[in-house]
């Protein structure tokens, strides 16, 4: 199956949680934070959401910083999934 997000959504997958602090203490699971960046899996068409044009400005392949409770998890062939939109992503990281 494939995710294909409608208007100005995008399908995020999470990067994996930091395991070791940068001083070399490692986390145990419950101690780790979910990471607040994520690669671009799929990307809406933009269009006119709320009367307003809206350009998609992040392309498949980007990795982004998006808001902490932003979205909607989903999981999809054992795989999990943020749906979020354009607007509660933050930042491109390059």
């Amino acid at each position: 199956m494939k995710l294909v997000p409608l208007g100005d959504r995008v399908v995020l997958k999470q990067l994996e949680a930091e395991e070791t602090t940068k001083s070399g203490i490692v986390l145990p699971g419950q101690a780790q934070e979910k990471p607040q960046q994520a690669e671009v899996i799929a990307v809406g068409p933009g269009g006119v959401v709320d009367g307003k044009e809206v350009k998609m400005e992040v392309t498949v392949g980007d990795k982004v910083i998006y808001s902490k409770y932003s979205g909607t998890e989903v999981k999809l062939d054992g795989e999990e999934y943020i749906i979020v939109k354009q607007s509660d992503i933050l930042a491109i990281v390059k």
